[in-house]
C-alpha cells in the first residue's frame, strides 16, 4: 500500500498517465476485459451480476477472496464510499499450510481441476469456462489462482463443465472459512490517493459491499491495473488456458477476437 498520492491536484488524463507511469515499474500493462482496457474503472455501474456477462467490480457487491488473472494488480483510490468498500487481503501461502495442519487430506482436492465462468469474454477457440487447480506446484514454487463466485457460476451455466466432487467443495468451503479469519486476513480502508499493489500468485484479496454517496460525481471509484513483470515466476502450462501466453512479462490479462488496446479514462 502505497498512501497519499494527491489525486486532487489532477485532471482524469493526469491521474491515468501518472498512475500508467508508477505502474510500468512493476510490469507491463494487460488488457482486463473483452473490451481491450489497460486502464480498468471499479465502480458500481448499476449493473446485475445474474447476468452471467457482468463482472462484480461492475457493481457495488460484495467480492469473495479472489485472484486475477494476470501477476500483479493495482488498483488507484479516487473517490471512496459513503461506507463499506474496505479491501481484505490474506496470503494463499498461510492457508495452504492452515489446511495442512488442519485437514491435510482435502489438499490433493484443490490441485484438482475446478472450471471457472470467463463471464462472456471468451478467447477464440476456447470453451465458455477454463479448467483450473486453485494450487499448482511448480518450479519449486506454490502458485494460487481462486475465483470461487465464477467456479460456482461455471457450475451453474455450463451443465457440460466437469461437476466438482464433494472434497472439492469441501476443500473450498475450509479455504473461505480460514480466510475469512480476522486473524488470517489484513483489512484496510481505500483513502483518495491509496494505492495498492498486490501478487496474485500469492495474495488473495476481497471487497466488502458498499453504499455509494448520493452525489454521482462522489460515488467510489478506483482505477485498476494488470501488470505483467518481466522477471515474474515460471507458471505451468496449464496456465496458459487463462494466461495466453507463459512468457514473463507478455502474459495475463483478456483477449478475445477483435480486441483493441485502448485508455479509457472513464467507466464503461
Amino acid at each position: 500500500m502505497l498512501r497519499g498520492f494527491p489525486v486532487e491536484r489532477y485532471t482524469r488524463e493526469e491521474q491515468a498517465i501518472a498512475y500508467l507511469g508508477i505502474g510500468s515499474w512493476f510490469g507491463r500493462a494487460r488488457s482486463q476485459n473483452a473490451k481491450g482496457h489497460l486502464l480498468g474503472h471499479v465502480k458500481d455501474l448499476g449493473l446485475d451480476i445474474s447476468d452471467p456477462n457482468v463482472r462484480y467490480y461492475q457493481t457495488n457487491r460484495k467480492l469473495e477472496y479472489h485472484t486475477d488473472s494476470v501477476d500483479v494488480v493495482g488498483l488507484l483510490c479516487l473517490n471512496s464510499a459513503r461506507s463499506g468498500g474496505e479491501s481484505f487481503i490474506a496470503s494463499s501461502m498461510t492457508l495452504y499450510n492452515e489446511i495442512l495442519a488442519r485437514r491435510p487430506g482435502l489438499l490433493p482436492a484443490l490441485f484438482e481441476l475446478f472450471p471457472t465462468d470467463r463471464r462472456g469474454e471468451v478467447p477464440e477457440g476456447m470453451q465458455p469456462w477454463f479448467d483450473m487447480p486453485i494450487y499448482h506446484r511448480h518450479a519449486r514454487r506454490l502458485s494460487c489462482i481462486y475465483v470461487r463466485q465464477y467456479i460456482e457460476s461455471a457450475q451453474q451455466h455450463f451443465p457440460e463443465a466437469q461437476r466438482l466432487t464433494r472434497a472439492q467443495v469441501e476443500a473450498m468451503d475450509l479455504l473461505d472459512e480460514l480466510v475469512n479469519d480476522p486473524q488470517i486476513h489484513l483489512s484496510m480502508a481505500f483513502r483518495p490517493g491509496d494505492m495498492q499493489f498486490l501478487h496474485n500468485h500469492q495474495i488473495l484479496h476481497s471487497r466488502n459491499d458498499f453504499e455509494n454517496w448520493p452525489e454521482p460525481e462522489r460515488h467510489r471509484h478506483l482505477l485498476r491495473l494488470w501488470l505483467a513483470p518481466a522477471a515474474a515466476r515460471p507458471l505451468p502450462v496449464i496456465f496458459a488456458s487463462r494466461y495466453g501466453s507463459l512468457t514473463p512479462g507478455e502474459r495475463g490479462g483478456i483477449v478475445v477476437g477483435g480486441t483493441t488496446l485502448n485508455v479509457p479514462l472513464e467507466a464503461e
